[in-house]
C-alpha cells in the first residue's frame, strides 16, 4: 500500500484517527475529542464512537462550536460513529 495523497477523491471521509468514547461521560468525551483534535493536522479527519443520549446531542454541537466540521454521523450498533474534519488553523 502506498500513501494516500491528502484531498484526492479515494480517501473521502477515511479518518486518520479514531477515537472510541463509548461509555465516556459528558463532559469527558468532549475533553478527550478536542485534545486529540489539537495534537492532529488540520484537514485530518477524527473518527469518535459516542453512546446516545447526551453525548450524541452535545460533542458534536461542542466540537462545532469549537470551529471544526461535522462531516457525518452514522448509527453504528446502538451507538453513533462521527466524522470530524480538523479545522486548519489560521
Amino acid at each position: 500500500m502506498h500513501a494516500h495523497e491528502r484531498g484526492s477523491a479515494t480517501v473521502k471521509d477515511q479518518p486518520d484517527t479514531e477515537l472510541d468514547l463509548r461509555g465516556v461521560i459528558c463532559p469527558y468525551n468532549f475533553v478527550k475529542t478536542k485534545l486529540k483534535l489539537e495534537a492532529m493536522e488540520g484537514g485530518q479527519i477524527l473518527s469518535i464512537l459516542l453512546d446516545e443520549g447526551d453525548p450524541i446531542q452535545n460533542v458534536p454541537r461542542s466540537v462545532s462550536n469549537e470551529g471544526h466540521t461535522i462531516l457525518s454521523q452514522d448509527r453504528v450498533d446502538g451507538s453513533y460513529r462521527v466524522l470530524i474534519l480538523r479545522r486548519e488553523d489560521e
